[in-house]
């Protein structure tokens, strides 16, 4: 998942009579909750479904978090009349109950999708291909997108199934792994807390692995391109880096960091078109590469290749914000013409960026390019900004998700914003400390994809349509279960064996 522009708040409506009520946000508060003081304080009222949304988004919730748990309850209680109860659900439609100050268009939608799809991991493409062999890369590359886009698909669709069920205009991706426990068979109701933050763990740990590799691209680009006239240490690169990437990390607000998504937005189309050039000239023939790679390095590929598809956490806000939100979905909708053009675009720079370099391709693509030539050097250094700018918008997510919690234990204002300093400066270093604990990429790169992309993009999915659509029922022959069972086993699978190749490939590299 990487940046997207900022979208507009949307506006809380009328919350339920006997449900407490909330003050209206503003876009200068956190945009995730997840872990509001409420989360680990139980003598606050029920339980909170969070936010998960991505890293520059300003949505607001449409809803009340106490009126989800009021709908919820009510729902599994079975209160009232039920005939009439199911006759509102059935009518209820959510598009029609949201107020959008600004809506977005289809256009500026499917914009919003490619950049939160594309990122440094398409520039890792070539290195997922090394691991899995020219051929098995070129339709292995499309079956992954085919798979992820309809996990996408199961969310949304899932979404609006809770959405009627609650009466609620929208939910974001923890929403709805809360509100289909809450309203699942009986026995799962008591997990629904567990499952929000399960949810926002792994949004965590996606988006403090996004920094890492983010703070480990920009070093060893800017390492390459140095290297031409002095030989330093990466480590020294990344320490030089830390004081600039903590102060521009304090700055709080997302509406000063548009013009930088912008910069770095134009910089990135700017280094993968002439990446391309590169790429294109003078291609080998298919025969110097291998088809087909080994068992061993495949869960390698598999946490490639989900870390640079895993934009699911983006889906929901973005379906929430539309003008026309049925457009959507649909075979010809916003989704499947964004996640077509992003599967073509990695697969492209993966098969045509493996053929070039063969088995010398590294973590970044960027790496590859002549090392003398100004133009390449160029776009080492381009790539290198683009991606230090947007590290500010990736590690928005997961400050987001633990600041509440900090400020929660100080009374005064100052004491407040002293420890959220404190704990953007205690994050930036660690993530500084983990890119580098593991200095190669690619290893970084499989790693993060394999333990938290492959959770959100391929596990949560199928979990979370099983348990909403329990009591309507799977289909003919229960199509839609065996089919969720298979994406699960494949994303567990992959989980695991791609888990487990990433760390013994990392712990082989500390060892030579």
């Amino acid at each position: 998942m990487e940046d997207l522009t900022p979208l507009t708040n949307l506006q809380q409506i009328p919350i339920p009579e006997g449900a407490a009520r909330k003050k209206k946000m503003t876009e200068r508060q956190p945009l995730l909750l997840q872990s509001d003081a409420s989360d680990y304080e139980a003598s606050r009222g029920p339980a909170r479904p969070a936010r998960s949304s991505p890293p520059d988004n300003t949505l607001v919730n449409v809803h009340s978090e106490d009126s989800i748990a009021v709908h919820a309850a009510a729902s599994a209680s079975g209160s009232g009349d039920e005939d009439q109860a199911a006759v509102d659900k059935g009518s209820y439609n959510p598009s029609l109950h949201r107020t959008l100050e600004h809506p977005t268009s289809n256009s500026e939608t499917l914009v919003h999708l490619l950049k939160g799809n594309i990122g440094t991991g398409i520039l890792a493409m070539p290195d997922a291909f090394k691991n899995a062999g020219l051929y098995v890369g070129l339709f292995g590359t499309l079956i992954m997108g085919a798979i992820c886009t309809h996990c996408m698909h199961m969310l949304v669709n899932c979404s609006h199934e809770l959405c009627r069920r609650l009466q609620q205009p929208a939910l974001d991706f923890s929403d709805v792994a809360y509100c289909s426990f809450e309203t699942g068979p009986l026995g799962l109701r008591r997990y629904s807390l567990l499952a929000r933050r399960i949810v926002t763990t792994f949004l965590f740990i996606t988006q403090i692995g996004f920094c890492c590799v983010y703070f480990l691209f920009v070093a060893l680009n800017i390492k390459d391109v140095m290297d031409h006239y002095y030989k330093i240490n990466v480590h020294i690169y990344l320490l030089i880096m830390l004081m600039p990437m903590i102060v521009l990390n304090l700055v709080r607000n997302l509406k000063y960091l548009t013009p930088v998504s912008l910069i770095a937005a134009l910089l990135t189309v700017a280094g993968l078109a002439i990446t391309f050039s590169y790429m294109l000239h003078d291609l080998p023939d298919v025969h110097t590469v291998k088809p087909i790679g080994t068992w061993a390095t495949l869960p390698l590929y598999f946490g490639t290749a989900i870390y640079a598809f895993e934009g699911i956490g983006v889906v929901l806000p973005l379906e929430n914000n539309m003008r026309t939100p049925d457009d959507f979905g649909g075979t010809r909708g916003v989704l499947n013409t964004g996640m077509v053009i992003v599967a073509c675009l990695y697969t492209s720079v993966g098969f045509f960026g493996y053929l070039k370099y063969g088995e010398d391709v590294k973590g970044s693509i960027t790496l590859n390019l002549p090392q003398g030539d100004a133009l390449s050097q160029l776009v080492r250094l381009t790539m290198a900004v683009a991606i230090f700018l947007s590290y500010t918008l990736q590690f928005y997510v997961p400050v987001n998700i633990v600041e509440p919690f900090v400020r929660s234990h100080f009374d005064t204002t100052r004491a407040k914003d002293l420890a959220a300093t404190i704990l953007r400066t205690v994050l930036v270093t660690f993530t500084f400390l983990l890119a580098t604990c593991i200095p190669n990429l690619g290893s970084i790169i499989s790693l993060v994809g394999a333990v938290s992309s492959s959770a959100l993009a391929l596990i949560a999915p199928p979990i979370i349509e099983i348990i909403t659509y329990y009591h309507v029922g799977y289909g003919r022959y229960n199509w839609m279960l065996w089919k969720d069972f298979l994406i699960l086993i494949f994303g567990l699978c992959g989980f695991v064996f791609g888990t487990w190749a990433s760390l013994a490939q990392i712990l082989n590299d500390r060892t030579h």
